[in-house]
């Protein structure tokens, strides 16, 4: 049933520790007061949107662009709203998609990414992650036809 297993210890004893492996230990962290800052959530669901390709920017407000300008920093926040409580959190995720992705896979993408960062990492139920196209970026298209009318 157990084996036992020879652990060096950093002041060079041995110890045995008996090792059972019928039994798993499963740790709960029921009754923490543990309160993680909707900022905190928002900068987590930020950067996994960001990774997801077919967006080309989030899509903050005014108040959000201008931080960008004098702090010189990318504010992974912008575009997202954070309504967390104690178990569970909903998210919204405002975005620029590029041009010429199919946006409902963008979208599914995103759900499942900005999901599975905040889950794992804080530990809380996102119960919704809503997703909202700001615009599409056609800064390909305008690089596209300036270029094919230069070679004419």
């Amino acid at each position: 049933m157990g084996e036992k297993k020879e652990v060096k210890e950093t002041n060079e004893e041995k110890k045995v520790q008996e090792v059972n492996e019928e039994t798993s230990v499963e740790v709960t962290l029921e009754n923490t007061n543990i309160k993680i800052a909707d900022d905190v959530i928002a900068v987590i669901a930020g950067a996994a949107a960001s990774e997801v390709p077919g967006v080309a920017s989030m899509a903050g407000g005014f108040a959000g662009g201008i931080s960008e300008v004098f702090s010189g920093k990318k504010n992974l926040a912008k575009g997202i709203k954070v309504e967390a409580g104690e178990k569970e959190t909903k998210i919204d995720v405002n975005i620029v998609v590029e041009y010429g992705v199919r946006i409902p896979d963008v979208a599914f993408e995103i759900q499942s990414k900005v999901k599975k960062a905040v889950e794992s990492m804080t530990g809380l139920k996102v119960v919704e992650v809503n997703v909202h196209i700001q615009g599409v970026n056609t800064d390909v298209i305008n690089e596209d036809t300036t270029n094919s009318a230069n070679k004419d």
